[in-house]
């Protein structure tokens, strides 16, 4: 049982998590007053809501991301992605909290394996509980009457591998976050059938495939038989399709192959990701931090 556990919480942890980047660059529109002099600036549009929202919360800004997440929703009631984005910043938050996104954490296997400090029930999200349920809800009823509808099948991937995260890595449900775990990858693999242009679905591929690669042959051998495999080198070239050419999740992809490269120890691969996400979002200590302890690896 101890096998077991392990085996699923390390398979579990870190898939496709997050509903992180930018969804388009829009310029800023004004509405002109009833006088030139008194000229007011329109209210974003939901475009720019999303925008602005994903840039808070990769700045580590959760409250004003979240406001603006709640103003899309309130724009755009029927897009399950507002609530997606909603519980992607209560996760985010949390697991800056727990230090989580970090290669103290990332390249240490007894943290890895073991997820974060404190109980489950100290540990509970409900408000990430609930905004990811509603997204999972909408998606789902879309995809009842619209079955290959690339948006919804984007939003079930997030949601299902947010939670898997979030079992595995926060309330230490091992076998909950691998059930999980095989969900968001069907339902990336569905998305690329249909639309193979929707490289962020690659995020939850290849953090599963180098996760599970990690593992020692008799625990990955222990999910071979139970249906799930792994392949450390795909993962690392899945992750970097996802850095390369994702959408929603490219930044978040960034930080994850960054931390895997230096797991492999090639400083020298990890280093460029981490200084362009320095360079995008100056603001966010954790990416500056990261970079430092490459180029300075003997500072505390």
């Amino acid at each position: 049982m101890a096998l077991r556990g392990k085996a699923a919480q390390a398979a579990g942890c870190l898939i496709a998590i997050s509903a992180f980047c930018f969804v388009a660059s829009l310029s800023p529109c004004y509405a002109a007053g009833p006088q030139p002099s008194d000229s007011a600036e329109a209210p974003p549009s939901p475009a720019a809501l999303l925008e602005n929202g994903f840039r808070n919360l990769y700045e580590l800004n959760f409250k004003g991301a979240r406001a603006d997440f709640l103003s899309y929703q309130e724009r755009n009631p029927s897009d399950a992605m507002g609530s997606a984005a909603e519980a992607a910043s209560y996760l985010y938050e949390e697991f800056n909290d727990k230090g989580i996104f970090t290669s103290k954490f990332f390249l240490d296997d007894e943290k890895f394996l073991h997820g974060a400090e404190g109980s489950a029930a100290e540990n509970r999200n409900p408000a990430f509980l609930a905004a990811n349920s509603r997204a999972r809800a909408m998606a789902k009823a879309t995809l009842k009457t619209e079955p290959n509808n690339a948006h919804a099948l984007l939003v079930l991937t997030m949601a299902d591998g947010m939670e898997s995260d979030y079992d595995a890595m926060i309330v230490k449900k091992q076998m909950a976050g691998l059930g999980l775990m095989r969900q968001a990858e069907a339902e990336a693999n569905k998305l690329l059938a249909i639309d193979p242009d929707a490289k962020d679905a690659y995020l939850a591929l290849g953090a599963s495939n180098y996760v599970i690669g990690n593992l020692s042959g008799v625990k990955r051998a222990f999910l071979w038989f139970g249906g799930i495999h792994g392949d450390k080198d795909r993962g690392i070239e899945q992750l970097q399709l996802a850095a390369d050419h994702g959408h929603y999740l490219k930044p978040f992809a960034k930080i994850m192959l960054a931390l895997a490269y230096e797991r492999e120890h090639k400083m020298d691969l990890a280093r460029p990701l981490l200084a362009s996400l320095v360079n995008e979002f100056p603001s966010n200590p954790l990416y500056a931090h990261e970079l430092s302890l490459i180029d300075h690896p003997t500072e505390p």
